[in-house]
């Protein structure tokens, strides 16, 4: 193995082998305790990511012509994957309310914020917050639809995430430096936000089992493939920036969002089964997602 060779591997491994040491943290932890982590999520949901959209957004300049093509790119990688699957699953006769929407919303964040800044560093922490921000906006809004035709959309614009986003983009528009004094504990809260999206993750993981794993094993396959060949599909027509081409590369091939098995739980849409793509999903994530790293690093 060359010298190069040898410090991409590093590198790949010392990106995802942290994140999966923490899931597994809180798998161990959620094992032996069993505790109720509804809380902590609400909290994240509500505080923590907030603050790290914010902090993110509101400290440096953000200019939104940097990100338009990339918030485009990121709304075609998730509507792009049901559409691509859709005669698939119909063709397996799997229930569309249960198998499209994992398969279109991805773990951005429990497992891609993290992901993107060690694998490209801090700097690109706006952009995986922006493809965030779009994947969770549409998650509330088309997903919600999908499972609930009488969904308001007009209730986006309570979301915590939604008010800190146009807050941040608003301050950093405006060219004022937010007063140290206001930044040192709105970041501190934000950097909650990353390791307790991971170790929930873990927790939750306990929760579900393999009792469905045949759609699980489909859905771990489909998912980071769809979302691969959405990004190659429309690559020569957004002309991405290398960066930002690599950044939705590893944004397409992420696993399905944890948040899915609650949305399942919350519309009772067998949440049994969207547990088990969830979760094998996730488990496929550490062979699907060292390959795509090595790819664009």
């Amino acid at each position: 193995m060359t010298a190069t060779s040898w410090a991409l591997t590093e590198r790949i491994f010392l990106t995802v082998f942290p994140l999966f040491v923490i899931v597994l943290c809180g798998y161990l932890y959620g094992r032996r305790h069993r505790p109720d982590i509804e809380f902590a999520n609400r909290a994240n949901m509500d505080i923590f990511i907030p603050a790290l959209i914010f902090h993110s957004m509101a400290t440096q300049t953000f200019p939104l012509s940097q990100y338009q093509d990339l918030a485009l790119g990121g709304l075609l990688v998730v509507l792009g994957s049901g559409l691509l699957l859709y005669p698939i699953a119909r063709l397996l006769k799997l229930n569309l309310k249960t198998f499209l929407p994992p398969m279109m919303f991805n773990n951005t964040g429990n497992m891609g914020i993290p992901l993107l800044v060690l694998a490209f560093g801090e700097q690109v922490l706006p952009a995986a917050v922006i493809l965030f921000i779009v994947e969770n906006t549409l998650h509330m809004s088309v997903g919600a639809m999908m499972l609930d035709r009488n969904t308001r959309l007009l209730n986006l614009l309570k979301m915590p995430m939604i008010i800190a986003t146009i807050a941040g983009i608003s301050w950093s528009l405006s060219g004022w430096q937010l007063p140290k004094a206001a930044a040192l504990p709105i970041e501190m809260l934000g950097q909650i936000s990353i390791p307790l999206m991971l170790f929930t993750l873990g927790i939750r993981i306990v929760e579900v089992g393999f009792k469905h794993w045949q759609q699980g094993v489909i859905g771990a396959l489909l998912c980071p493939l769809s979302g691969i060949l959405v990004v190659l599909i429309i690559q020569p027509w957004l002309q991405l920036s290398q960066e930002q081409f690599s950044l939705l590369l590893v944004f397409g091939a992420l696993p399905p969002a944890v948040l899915n098995y609650m949305m399942a739980e919350r519309y009772q849409q067998q949440p049994e089964q969207v547990a088990s793509i969830v979760l094998l999903g996730n488990i496929g994530a550490l062979l699907t997602i060292p390959p795509v790293l090595a790819f664009v690093l």
